[in-house]
C-alpha cells in the first residue's frame, strides 16, 4: 500500500495546484465570459498545455523513468545522470527550435488555428501575439518533465508534484488586477499570456534544485545524437504518444471548434472540471506506478507486478468513480454554482453542463488509461501502446467530426459530438490496453479485485441516488441555504460522506488499507525538504 501512499502525496500536492487552478478559471470567466477573448486564451494555452500534460503530468515522464531506472540499475548512479544529461541536452534543443519556428510561423497557423475569427483582424494580431508569448512554457517543460522522472525514480514525488502550482499562482496575479487598476482585455490577455513562460521557467528552476539537492549533477551541453539519446527517443517519443492520447483528443476537438464562436470556450470550462479527476488520480497512481512495475520487471517479480496493478486499478477506481457519477449526475449545479458570474451566464452553464455530462461517463477510462500504460512503459514496451493511442485518435477525428458538423447541420450543438467521440475513444483505448495485458497475463481478475470493485460501483451507485434529487431541486436548495456556493458545497460534501461511509460498510476498504497509505516507499531515498 506504500504505492497509495505516493499517490496520496502526488494528488494531495495536485489538489492545491487544482484549487488555485479553479480559481484562476472563475476570474478568467468573470472577465471574458465565452467571448472572443476566452477564445483567444484557450488557443493561446492550447499548444502549452498539451505538452505540459504530455510532459509534467506523466506521459513523458511514464516513458522516461524506465530507461533512467534501468541505466541507474545496472550501471551506476553516474552512467544514469550522463543518461539523463545528454537526453535532457537533445530533447530541450529541439522543442527550443520547434518554439521559435511556431512563433515565427503564428501569423500564418492563426486563422487557421481560430478560423471563427479570420475576418476579425484585430482578434487575430491578439491571438498571434499571445500564442507568441506563451510559446516558451513548451521548451520549459522538457526540462521539467525530464527532471521530474529523476525526482520519481528516487522515491521522490512532492516537489513534482507541487511545482505546477506556480502556473496558476502566476496567471492568477495578472487576472486581479482589474480589481484595482483600469485595465483592458488586450492588455490584460498579453499580461496573463507572458504568466503563462514566466512560471515555466520558475517551475524548471525549481525542480533543477530539487535534483541537485539529491546530489544529481545534470547538465545541459551541446546536443549530441549519442547511443543514449537515440535508446531514449526511441522509446520515449512512442511512450509520450501512447500516454497521451487524451490530450491529443483534446487538441483534435479544439481544432474542430475553432470555426464555433465560444465552442472552444465551452470546451475549455468542461475540460478543467473533467481532467480533475485525471490530474488527481490517474497521473498521480501511473506515475507512482512505474518505479513499482519497473522494479517487478528487473527483478522477475511477475507475481508482484500484477499486484500492484491490482491495487493501482481498484485504488483509482475508488476515487475516480464517485467524481464521475458526480460530472454525469448534477453537472449543471456545479457550473452554474461556481463558475456562473460577471460575463458567464446561467446560459453558458446550461451549454457546458450538457457537454459536461458527455465527458462523464468517460472520466472511468481516461483514469484507467493512465493506469493500464505503466505496465508497458516498465518493459520498456511504448510501440503498441502509441499504436492504441493513434488508433484512438483516429476514432475521435471520424466519430467527431461526424457528430460535430452533423449536429450543427441539424441544429443543435456540435461541442456535443465532440465530447461523446472523446469519451468512446477513451473506452477503446481502455480496452485494447486491458485486453492485451489480460491476453499476455500481465494482469488478471482476481477475485480480490472483482470483489472489491463491485463493492465501489455499489456505493457509487448509493451516492448516484442521494445526489439525483439535489439536481431536481437545485433551486429550492440554493434559496434553503441561502447561497447556490453553499448548496453546491453542501450537497458534494454529503455525497463524499454517504460514499465514504459506504466503502466502509460495503468493506471495499478496511482500516488497515488505510493506515498503510502513510507509510513510505521502502527503499527510498530520502531529501530533506522535498517530501
Amino acid at each position: 500500500m506504500s504505492l497509495a501512499r505516493n499517490a496520496l502525496v502526488q494528488a494531495t500536492l495536485t489538489l492545491g495546484s487544482r484549487i488555485l487552478g479553479f480559481a484562476r478559471d472563475l476570474a478568467l470567466s468573470a472577465n471574458f465570459g465565452q467571448g472572443a477573448m476566452m477564445d483567444v486564451w484557450s488557443t493561446a494555452l492550447m499548444l502549452p498545455n498539451m505538452f505540459r500534460r504530455l510532459f509534467a503530468e506523466g506521459a513523458f515522464a511514464q516513458a522516461f523513468v524506465p530507461i533512467y531506472g534501468g541505466v541507474r540499475a545496472r550501471e551506476g548512479e553516474e552512467a544514469a545522470a550522463v543518461t539523463a544529461s545528454e537526453a535532457l541536452s537533445f530533447i530541450f534543443a529541439v522543442v527550443a527550435g520547434f518554439c521559435i519556428l511556431a512563433q515565427i510561423a503564428m501569423p500564418w497557423l492563426m486563422p487557421w488555428l481560430l478560423s471563427a475569427y479570420r475576418d476579425d483582424a484585430g482578434v487575430m494580431h491578439v491571438a498571434t501575439v499571445a500564442a507568441q508569448l506563451t510559446m516558451p512554457y513548451l521548451a520549459c517543460m522538457t526540462i521539467a518533465s525530464l527532471l521530474s522522472g529523476v525526482l520519481n525514480t528516487s522515491g521522490r514525488f512532492a516537489l513534482s508534484a507541487g511545482v505546477p502550482v506556480f502556473l496558476n499562482l502566476c496567471t492568477l496575479g495578472p487576472l486581479v488586477a482589474p480589481l484595482v487598476l483600469d485595465i483592458d482585455e488586450t492588455a490584460l490577455i498579453y499580461a496573463v499570456t507572458l504568466a503563462v513562460t514566466v512560471s515555466g521557467v520558475i517551475q524548471a528552476g525549481l525542480l533543477w534544485w530539487g535534483v541537485r539537492r539529491l546530489g544529481i549533477r545534470l547538465n545541459l551541453s551541446l546536443p549530441r545524437m549519442t547511443e543514449g539519446v537515440a535508446r531514449t527517443l526511441k522509446l520515449a517519443i512512442p511512450g509520450v504518444l501512447a500516454g497521451g492520447a487524451l490530450q491529443l483528443n483534446s487538441v483534435v476537438s479544439q481544432l474542430l471548434t475553432g470555426s464555433n464562436e465560444g465552442a472552444r470556450s465551452v470546451l475549455y470550462n468542461a475540460d478543467r472540471l473533467y481532467q480533475l479527476p485525471l490530474g488527481l488520480v490517474g497521473v498521480a497512481i501511473g506515475l507512482a506506478l512505474v518505479p513499482r512495475l519497473t522494479r517487478a520487471f528487473v527483478s522477475g517479480d511477475h507475481e508482484g507486478g500484477r499486484r500492484t496493478l491490482d491495487d493501482g486499478i481498484t485504488l483509482s477506481m475508488a476515487f475516480t468513480l464517485p467524481a464521475a457519477v458526480a460530472l454525469f449526475v448534477i453537472p449543471f449545479f456545479i457550473i452554474d454554482a461556481t463558475v456562473t458570474r460577471g460575463a458567464f451566464t446561467s446560459a453558458d452553464a446550461a451549454r457546458t453542463a450538457d457537454v459536461l455530462r458527455q465527458f462523464a461517463w468517460g472520466v472511468p477510462a481516461f483514469v484507467l488509461a493512465k493506469v493500464l500504460t505503466p505496465p508497458f512503459f516498465a518493459r520498456q514496451d511504448t510501440r503498441r501502446p502509441m499504436i492504441f493511442s493513434v488508433a484512438s485518435v483516429g476514432v475521435t477525428v471520424a466519430l467527431g467530426s461526424a457528430l460535430f458538423f452533423g449536429l450543427q447541420a441539424a441544429g443543435m450543438d456540435g461541442v456535443l459530438g465532440l465530447a461523446v467521440a472523446t469519451s468512446v475513444s477513451a473506452w477503446v483505448n481502455v480496452g485494447l490496453l486491458g485486453g492485451t495485458l489480460l491476453r499476455e497475463k500481465a494482469w488478471k481478475f482476481s477475485g480480490r479485485f472483482i470483489s472489491k470493485f463491485l463493492r465501489v460501483l455499489a456505493a457509487s451507485a448509493v451516492m448516484a441516488a442521494v445526489l439525483l434529487p439535489a439536481s431536481l431541486w437545485y433551486r429550492d436548495l440554493s434559496q434553503l441555504l441561502l447561497a447556490k456556493e453553499i448548496a453546491v458545497i453542501a450537497v458534494c460534501g454529503v455525497g463524499a460522506l454517504v460514499y465514504g461511509l459506504c466503502l466502509v460498510l460495503f468493506r471495499a476498504v478496511s482500516v488497515s488499507e488505510l493506515k498503510a497509505t502513510l507509510r513510505r516507499e521502502p527503499g527510498a531515498s530520502t531529501l530533506a525538504g522535498l517530501d
